[in-house]
């Protein structure tokens, strides 16, 4: 078997948190079908977008290195790949303001400020399992359905901001909702109604707040009568996930479930906005 070219390295090209593709295409898609007219700057957005998620990994790579959390084997091809996601960020932010989207840059600033948080965690070995940093990230991600509703229109108004609000709080419920499910995988046995409704309330309560908050923008008139359909969507799954716990149950399987939920969110979203 040949063996594989150091700078080809899967581990340090490609993301490796696969739960987080949710929070990269849920609001990409839905800005680009809210905003309804595709054209080469969608493409462009999308391609920028997705050069700024894939070039997370390498350069966490190369700041662990340097803080001697990796081998010094791994630092040529994280460099590498920083430099060709970086270079692909470039070349499509570039497209991006010939089309007129130089505003958008703005929305470049909070990712920015998010990322070197991220990098200087990394660098003190204090990233893992922080739910403040992803609810953070998750809404920096949220940013591309603004942005993508905006190009379409050529400015930017207070519907992208509230679409990236309703985003952003349907990201942040799902954070702590997977949070729970995986602390549920540590118990022996299905606890009490009372012991479970107490260890899950955080996360329905999220939900929940989203859902009264949808309906009555609603009935307010502010978005349609029926978006809170892709809300109630997700609470019925927390409810369900508080009463039917994860225990033992695999990541893998708790990761799938989340993706298809999410995936049903975003298409009762799009159909009832």
């Amino acid at each position: 078997m040949p063996r594989q070219h150091p700078i080809f390295r899967k581990h340090i090209a490609l993301p490796q948190e696969h739960g987080a593709w949710a929070f990269l295409l849920t609001p990409l898609v839905v800005g680009l079908a809210v905003g309804g007219r595709l054209n080469l700057g969608s493409f462009w957005l999308v391609v920028a977008a997705l050069a700024g998620f894939f070039l997370r990994q390498p350069v966490t790579i190369a700041v662990k290195v340097y803080a001697r959390r990796r081998g010094k084997k791994d630092l040529p091809a994280a460099l590498f790949w920083s430099g060709v996601y970086a270079l692909i960020g470039l070349i499509a932010v570039w497209q991006l303001v010939r089309f007129g989207g130089v505003y958008l840059l703005w929305l470049a600033i909070p990712a920015v400020a998010v990322f070197g948080w991220y990098l200087y965690l990394v660098a003190r070995r204090a990233e893992r399992r922080r739910m403040d940093m992803e609810v953070v990230a998750s809404g920096v991600l949220a940013l591309s359905a603004p942005a993508a509703v905006w190009l379409e229109r050529g400015a930017a108004d207070w519907h992208g901001w509230l679409l990236w609000v309703l985003l952003w709080l349907q990201a942040a419920a799902s954070i702590v909702y997977a949070y729970t499910r995986l602390e549920q995988r540590s118990w022996k046995s299905v606890p009490p109604l009372r012991e479970r409704m107490r260890h899950g309330w955080r996360a329905l309560c999220y939900t929940t707040f989203n859902l009264l908050a949808v309906a009555l923008l609603g009935i307010a008139g502010i978005v349609s009568h029926w978006l809170w359909a892709a809300y109630a969507v997700q609470w019925l799954e927390t409810l369900a996930g508080i009463l039917k716990p994860a225990v033992k149950t695999k990541p893998a399987v708790i990761g799938i479930r989340q993706f298809l939920v999410t995936t049903l969110f975003t298409i009762v979203f799009i159909l009832a906005w």
